[in-house]
């Protein structure tokens, strides 16, 4: 569990439309800049998305409030325009892309289990009562 100042990192997943791939891939070759700007403004950074074979996409990006970074997209009216443009785009999906994506959990983070190992391998054990002598 992460406390409410600590980052989230999100990961999500898409199905795009294996024929309208290209046209995909060239709609983020840029992305709008005042989309980059709302996407930066709602606090999401380190953000990234991935496209894998028959056009599954992973997205990833790291926010200290997700809900608030929702928030903001939901009601940017440059995001609704964006949004409306790339619904187009995926499969099976009900509503907008940014707000509708699948999220998937996360079950390992190499900081933070480094962090704990090594927080646990420098704190003194104390013997358990049941086998002290």
């Amino acid at each position: 569990m992460t406390s409410p100042s600590a980052t989230t990192r999100v990961c999500f997943q898409l199905q795009v439309a294996p024929d309208l791939l290209e046209e995909y891939i060239a709609r983020h070759t840029p992305v709008w800049p005042e989309m980059l700007e709302e996407i930066a403004a709602s606090g999401r950074r380190n953000y990234s998305l991935f496209l894998g074979e028959g056009g599954r996409l992973i997205g990833y990006y790291e926010t200290d409030d997700d809900a608030a970074a929702q928030a903001y997209l939901a009601a940017s009216p440059v995001a609704a325009r964006w949004e409306a443009e790339m619904a187009r785009f995926f499969v099976g999906l009900d509503g907008r892309p940014d707000q509708a994506a699948t999220s998937l959990t996360e079950v390992f983070h190499l900081d933070d289990q480094l962090q704990a190992a090594r927080a646990a391998a420098s704190s003194p054990s104390i013997p358990n009562e049941s086998t002290a002598s």
